[in-house]
């Protein structure tokens, strides 16, 4: 429990770092200097207006100085980033109940959480920035995809050095040095499969409409969700972001009635890679039951 705790309130501050970040990439500004401030009077906040959550809680989501709105994406994204982080927390505790696993294990695991929530803290900031700038940035998606391969590579290395009881396993260096080979080859390629998904449905939209319809940002998106969460995983990902943006976009046809408005909105683009983020985020939880239950009810 309190492993749990800690994990959420870390994340809680590294969502409130990452409202920094999403207010300050676009622009081009450093997200060290100047400190914290009000985007529209200047005034920087005071230590107690830093505070996750309680400080727009208390201020009532207004700046103290000039009564500025300040928007429910702040919140949001701290609560979100928390309640992500919490949740590696509690699983941790959950994989490593038994106190007497050595601690070669307790790394592993370790190792696992931390790279589960540095993927979840990618996810929130790439599904915000194309929320509000349909704009997945190239140096977010092509590092936390190669990151996403490191980690797929790295973890067989655990599994293949140790067994469930930390005891060195009986693997020759020559299998070992295959293994390793083999699951960097099928993570790129499960990669390579991902993207193509995108670029395939980018390409046919284009010689039915005549315009672009979904932008290569979303491509290395889906390289990088193949890179975390393997191809299938991927693929659970893009089914869910694919129902996420149809239940959208007929919910604004719905709201929208004025002709002359659906013909304009009819153009207009959604953030997909906002959908695929929220897919990500739903495979790394429930992924492999999916998956599971997809393949059992297949089977009939």
């Amino acid at each position: 429990m309190g492993l749990t705790v800690f994990a959420g309130l870390l994340g809680l501050a590294f969502g409130s770092f990452m409202n920094v970040c999403l207010s300050r990439w676009p622009e081009g500004e450093s997200v060290v200097k100047p400190r914290s401030h009000c985007r529209d009077c200047e005034r920087s906040l005071s230590w107690w207006e830093n505070v996750p959550l309680l400080s727009w809680v208390v201020l009532r989501g207004r700046c103290r100085g000039c009564g500025t709105r300040i928007g429910w994406r702040y919140p949001l994204v701290e609560l979100a980033v928390g309640a992500l982080w919490a949740s590696v927390g509690w699983r941790f505790t959950a994989w490593s109940f038994d106190p007497d696993r050595p601690t070669s294990v307790w790394i592993y695991l370790g190792i696992s959480s931390v790279g589960l929530m540095l993927f979840y803290w990618l996810m929130v900031a790439l599904a915000v920035l194309d929320a509000e700038h349909l704009w997945l940035p190239d140096w977010l998606t092509l590092p936390g995809a190669a990151l996403g391969l490191a980690f797929a590579v790295l973890n067989p290395i655990w599994q293949v050095s140790l067994d469930l009881a930390g005891r060195p396993n009986t693997y020759s260096d020559e299998y070992f040095r295959s293994g390793v080979w083999k699951t960097a080859l099928l993570s790129l390629l499960g990669m390579v499969a991902a993207g193509g998904v995108v670029m395939l449905i980018r390409r046919v939209y284009w010689l039915v409409r005549r315009r672009e319809g979904i932008g290569l940002g979303d491509a290395k998106l889906m390289a990088l969700l193949a890179a975390w969460l393997g191809l299938p995983g991927a693929l659970v990902a893009f089914g869910f972001g694919t129902v996420i943006g149809a239940v959208v976009a007929l919910g604004l046809l719905v709201v929208v009635r004025d002709e002359a408005k659906t013909a304009s909105w009819a153009t207009t683009a959604l953030p997909m890679g906002t959908f695929l983020c929220i897919g990500g985020i739903v495979s790394a939880i429930w992924g492999p039951e999916i998956v599971t239950a997809y393949l059992r009810w297949a089977r009939f």
